[in-house]
C-alpha cells in the first residue's frame, strides 16, 4: 500500500494575522520555503470570519493590532473552534497577556517577534507534530467508531453475498479506496467435500468470480497466498492484502484493499478484518437458510476450474521458456507417481503427489529469462534469485485452498536430508515425506536432460550421483525405490518419448 507521510507539510494549512505587512509578507517567504499553506490577513476581524469559513490547521496571531488585539480574536474563535492550534506573537515578552489568559484561551504557545523567525518556526515545527497526533487520534477514534457501529450489521443472519458487500463497504472510508475483493474457500466447520467458495468485488473488481480470475496475475496470486500463509498483513505498491484468520487461527480467506492509505487505516483495516472472519463464518454455518446454495457450488466450481487452468497455464509458460526443460514437470509427476507406487501410496497420495509434481516449478514463473537460460555457472545473486522459487510456488498455490495439502510438497523440493538446502533448510525427518520424492524425481529428471551449460548424463552416470547423494541430499530410502524403478529404464523411455 502507498502510505503517505503524515508529517508532509503541505498537508497542513498555517493563517497568519497581523497588522503589520511586512510580518506577513516575511512569514510568508519562511512558511512557503518550509512548505507549509499559507495565508495572510491584516485584518482580525476578517481573519476571524475567515477562520470560521474555511479550514485551517495553525493560526499565527499578532497580539496587539487594532481594532481588536489578539485575546479578544482569540476569544471570539474558540466560541466556534476548539481545535485550531494557535501560536501568539508578542513585540514584547512585557506585552503579552497574563498567563492565566493564555491558558484560559487555549493558546498553545507565544514567542517575541524579531528579525529571525528561527523560534517561531520552532514552535510551528512542535505545533504540526501536534496536530498530525490529534490528526491520527481522531480518526483512529472515528474509525472505531464506524467499526463498532458495523459489527452489528455484519454479523446479522443475512445471505452471504450481502454481509460481504457490507464488510466492503465500511472497509472503504477507512483508507481512502473505492476498489476491493473478498475471496472466502476454506470455512472452519465445513469438510472438503462440502467445501463452498465465496467471492464479492466492489470498484474494478466488482465482477463474476469467472472474470476475476481472469485479473489474477501472478504477483497478485503471490501475495495472496503469502498472506494466507504467513497469517500476517502483505503491502504490495498496488495495495494491502489482508489474511481472514477467524479463532482457530485458520486463514479462511483474504480481503485486498486496492490504492493509498495510511498506518493508522491499515491498524484499524486489521481489526475490522478480524471481525469480518469471524462473520463470515458465522454467517456460513448459521444462515444457510438465505444462501442459494447452488450459486456457492457454482463459484466454488468455477474457482476451482480457473484456477487450475490458470496454474496450468503458468506452468507451461515456465516449461516453455526452456527448450531444453519442456516437459519437466510432467516427467517429475511420472517418476514420482512410479516411486510413490512402489511404496504402496494410496490413490489419494499418488494424485497429491502428481499434482506436486507437476507444479513443482510454477514459482519460475518470476524469474527471468536471462537466469533461467543463463549458459555459464550462475553467479551468487542470481543463484539466490532462483532459490526464491520453492516459495514463490508455495505462496501461489496457497492461493486457494484446494492446493493447500501440496504447498508443503512445492515449497520443500529443494530441501536436503543433510539440511543444506533451501528455503527453510530443512533436515531429515523434518522434511514432507512427499516432497522427498519429489526431490529425487525432479534431480533425475534434471541429470537426464540436456541443459544450456552441459549435456544430460548417461543413466549410470545420473544413477552414481543419485546413490552418492542418498543420506545427505536424498533420502536413503527412496533412493533404493527408485532404483528399482530405473532397471525398467529403457520401457520408461520408451514410454515418456510417447507421452511428453
Amino acid at each position: 500500500m502507498r502510505r503517505r507521510n503524515k508529517d508532509v507539510p503541505g498537508e497542513f494549512s498555517i493563517i497568519v494575522v497581523d497588522d503589520e505587512v511586512g510580518i506577513i509578507d516575511s512569514l510568508s517567504v519562511v512558511l512557503k520555503r518550509s512548505g507549509y499553506l499559507f495565508t495572510g490577513v491584516t485584518e482580525p476581524v476578517e481573519a476571524i470570519e475567515k477562520i470560521k469559513n474555511e479550514h485551517f490547521d495553525l493560526l499565527i496571531l499578532d497580539f496587539l493590532m487594532s481594532p481588536i488585539h489578539g485575546d479578544k480574536v482569540v476569544e471570539e474563535i474558540r466560541q466556534f473552534n476548539n481545535e485550531l492550534y494557535i501560536l501568539l506573537l508578542t513585540g514584547h515578552k512585557d506585552l503579552a497577556p497574563p498567563l492565566e489568559t493564555i491558558r484560559a484561551l487555549d493558546i498553545q504557545g507565544y514567542c517575541e517577534k524579531s528579525d529571525r523567525f528561527d523560534q517561531l518556526l520552532l514552535l510551528v515545527e512542535s505545533g504540526i507534530k501536534s496536530i498530525a497526533q490529534m490528526r491520527t487520534i481522531k480518526k483512529f477514534r472515528d474509525g472505531l467508531n464506524k467499526i463498532l457501529q458495523a459489527v452489528p450489521k455484519i454479523y446479522q443472519l443475512q445471505p452471504i453475498g450481502s454481509i460481504l458487500e457490507d464488510i466492503l463497504i465500511e472497509i472503504m472510508p477507512l483508507v481512502n479506496s473505492t476498489n476491493a475483493f473478498i475471496l472466502v474457500d476454506d470455512i472452519a466447520g465445513v469438510s472438503s467435500i462440502d467445501r463452498k467458495s465465496i467471492f464479492k468485488g466492489i470498484g474494478s473488481y466488482k465482477t463474476k468470480i469467472e472474470n476475476f480470475m481472469e485479473m489474477l496475475n501472478p504477483e497478485m496470486m503471490e501475495l495472496i497466498g503469502q498472506a494466507r500463509m504467513s497469517k500476517e498483513v502483505v503491502i504490495s505498491s498496488d495495495g494491502v492484502m489482508l489474511p481472514l484468520v477467524n479463532e482457530y487461527k485458520q486463514a479462511t480467506g483474504i480481503i485486498f484493499v486496492e490504492g493509498a492509505g495510511s498506518d493508522e487505516g491499515l491498524k484499524l483495516l486489521e481489526i475490522y478484518s478480524s471481525q469480518a472472519a469471524s462473520s463470515i463464518n458465522n454467517a456460513y454455518l448459521h444462515s444457510m437458510v438465505n444462501v442459494k446454495n447452488e450459486e456457492l457450488n457454482r463459484t466454488y466450481d468455477q474457482l476451482r476450474i480457473r484456477y487450475m487452468d490458470t496454474i496450468e497455464a503458468l506452468r507451461l509458460a515456465v516449461d516453455a521458456k526452456d527448450v531444453y526443460t519442456r516437459g519437466h514437470s510432467d516427467r517429475v509427476a511420472y517418476y514420482s507417481i512410479k516411486i510413490g507406487k512402489l511404496l504402496g501410496l494410496n490413490e489419494e497420495e499418488l494424485e497429491k503427489l502428481r499434482i506436486g509434481g507437476i507444479f513443482h516449478d510454477v514459482g519460475k514463473i518470476g524469474t527471468t529469462d536471462d537466469i533461467l537460460l543463463k549458459s555459464e555457472r550462475l553467479n551468487q545473486g542470481e543463484f539466490d534469485e532462483i532459490k526464491k522459487h520453492p516459495l514463490k510456488g508455495a505462496h501461489i498455490l496457497s492461493a486457494v485452498s484446494m492446493f493447500k495439502d501440496v504447498v508443503p510438497l512445492v515449497k520443500s523440493h529443494h530441501e536436503r536430508i543433510d539440511g543444506r538446502g533451501y528455503p527453510e533448510g530443512l533436515k531429515g525427518e523434518d522434511i514432507p515425506f512427499m516432497a522427498r520424492i519429489i526431490t529425487v524425481a525432479d534431480a533425475f529428471d534434471a541429470m537426464m536432460s540436456d541443459r544450456m551449460y552441459r549435456s544430460k548424463l548417461k543413466l549410470d552416470d545420473a544413477i552414481k550421483q543419485l546413490v552418492e547423494g542418498a543420506g545427505t541430499q536424498f533420502d536413503f530410502f527412496i533412493v533404493q525405490r527408485f532404483l528399482e524403478v530405473l532397471k525398467n529404464y529403457e520401457d520408461i523411455s520408451v514410454e515418456l518419448a510417447g507421452t511428453y
